[in-house]
């Protein structure tokens, strides 16, 4: 029988609601630190966010926390192929961000001051230097462009396979196809109900991406999580073929490029900020204007280059565009998330799947601690009226 139809246990010390890549990475943590741990996914693995083609990994933020994350991310991918064990694809021809403004470049240089001061080889190239990595660029629209080398993408299906099967190997308990529907409280314990019968759990651990808050409500915990459709395109093979790219991104209105799957072809992207919020993941090639009329912009070149269809995902956005991690008290017993990455889950679910395992065992903030410190990911900080102010988002 496959994960789909072997039942459910009666009970397991921890349960992970979310198949995707964090909570992957989280079941996999939790299940090497020795834990009891039941994954539960609605569907297949990776049906939501994680199935996207490619995910970009980088550690070119403006906020230390982010750059942590993002650096310990980047080192456990590089190592992925050992720990836990599978080839994810890893690809690293850095990013580049092309700053149109005197104000951007500001910005970035203070950024990478940090970065740099973190462990991250990021720098701030002239657009002599951006155009000789990406040609495509537009020379009169920029400044300067911040460069990572070290940056790249890596497979999301992948990623979330290696780590489920590493956890299972560890005694991980995977089930698919269980859609959570109800959760109740009994002395300190869970009672968990699925699609697919119910199990009892001393803890449990929300990943559940952008349909975090609906489950967060049904233990009491307030994830301010709403679900935001983003699109790419993919372009038929161009000739001539074009180089190998770095991930790049125009930071004035978010459109990106990098290399496709398809040899000679590209995926291209951006974010609309007229997307409503709501459950939709059909992909619309009417946006595909919308797409071109920026690439015009960015890189004249591919403003008119053939498409080939696209794809759709959800982008689980907070408030202030950053994650939740954490935990809070519950009478039921204890609930940690990991949600709420409004884009940014993949490149940080390795260092945020230790993070919890942290959190679980009471290692976070003591020198006994594996993983990054997520203190500044509460949930609390939306009650507290504090919100992060992370600047390079996609």
């Amino acid at each position: 029988m496959g994960r789909e139809t072997l039942p459910l246990p009666a009970h397991a010390e921890v349960v992970v609601v979310g198949g995707g890549v964090m909570g992957a990475s989280v079941a996999f943590h939790l299940a090497e630190d020795g834990a009891d741990v039941l994954l539960l996914e609605a569907g297949g693995l990776a049906c939501g966010s994680s199935g996207k083609p490619i995910g970009g990994v980088r550690a070119q933020f403006s906020d230390p926390a982010n750059v942590d994350l993002g650096l310990r991310s980047l080192e456990l991918y590089e190592d992925f192929a050992r720990h836990p064990g599978a080839d994810i694809g890893l690809e690293q021809p850095g990013y580049l961000f092309a700053l149109p403004t005197d104000a951007d470049v500001a910005l970035f240089r203070e950024s990478v001051a940090m970065q740099n001061a973190r462990g991250v080889e990021s720098r701030i190239v002239d657009v002599a230097e951006a155009r000789r990595l990406n040609p495509y660029l537009d020379a009169s629209r920029y400044v300067a462009a911040a460069y990572a080398p070290r940056d790249g993408w890596a497979r999301p299906a992948a990623v979330v396979e290696g780590y489920v099967a590493a956890a299972e190997r560890l005694g991980a308990r995977v089930r698919t196809h269980a859609a959570v529907t109800g959760v109740g409280r009994s002395a300190g314990r869970f009672d968990v109900v699925t699609t697919r019968g119910r199990t009892v759990a001393d803890a449990l651990v929300v990943c559940a991406g952008a349909w975090s808050r609906r489950l967060g409500g049904m233990v009491g915990v307030d994830l301010p999580v709403d679900p935001v459709k983003r699109q790419i395109a993919f372009t038929a093979p161009l000739d001539p073929a074009p180089p190998r790219l770095p991930f790049t991104i125009d930071f004035g209105t978010t459109f990106y490029v990098h290399n496709a799957d398809e040899p000679g072809t590209l995926l291209l992207g951006v974010a609309d900020p007229a997307t409503p919020v709501a459950f939709d993941t059909t992909y619309d090639p009417a946006w595909e204007p919308f797409l071109r009329d920026v690439a015009r912009r960015a890189t004249p070149a591919l403003a008119d280059a053939p498409l080939v269809g696209g794809w759709a995902g959800l982008y689980e956005m907070t408030p202030d565009h950053d994650a939740l991690v954490g935990e809070t008290a519950s009478d039921g017993g204890r609930v940690l998330y990991a949600c709420g990455f409004s884009g940014h889950g993949f490149l940080q679910a390795p260092a945020v799947g230790e993070a919890v395992a942290d959190l679980y065992a009471g290692r976070a903030g003591t020198p006994a601690a594996r993983g990054v410190d997520v203190a500044a990911f509460d949930a609390g900080r939306f009650a507290a009226h504090v919100r992060r102010t992370e600047a390079n988002i996609i």
